[in-house]
């Protein structure tokens, strides 16, 4: 699967917010503003995977159809594969 320069990008945000949280834990910061700082990098992670299985989904529906599954079971199995990213 090919991911486009947003979702790139996205996670190159993410990773540039995880070493600031470890900078942050290294400095002995406040626990409010790292606890706060690891929900800014869960939530980025969250729309981050959003994205990359709204904007595939249609191309592994095409892609899976030939090979013969379903699009319910790929739209599924899509909808499984982000409720455990939760």
């Amino acid at each position: 699967m090919k991911y486009d320069e947003k979702v790139t990008n996205r996670m190159k945000r993410i990773e540039g917010q995880i070493r600031g949280l470890l900078r942050m834990m290294e400095e002995e910061k406040d626990c409010k503003d790292v606890v706060t700082q690891l929900s800014a990098v869960k939530s980025a992670i969250d729309r981050t995977s959003a994205l990359i299985v709204s904007k595939n989904l249609e191309e592994c529906i095409r892609q899976e159809q030939e090979n013969g599954q379903s699009a319910e079971e790929l739209i599924n199995e899509a909808v499984s594969l982000l409720v455990k990213s939760r």
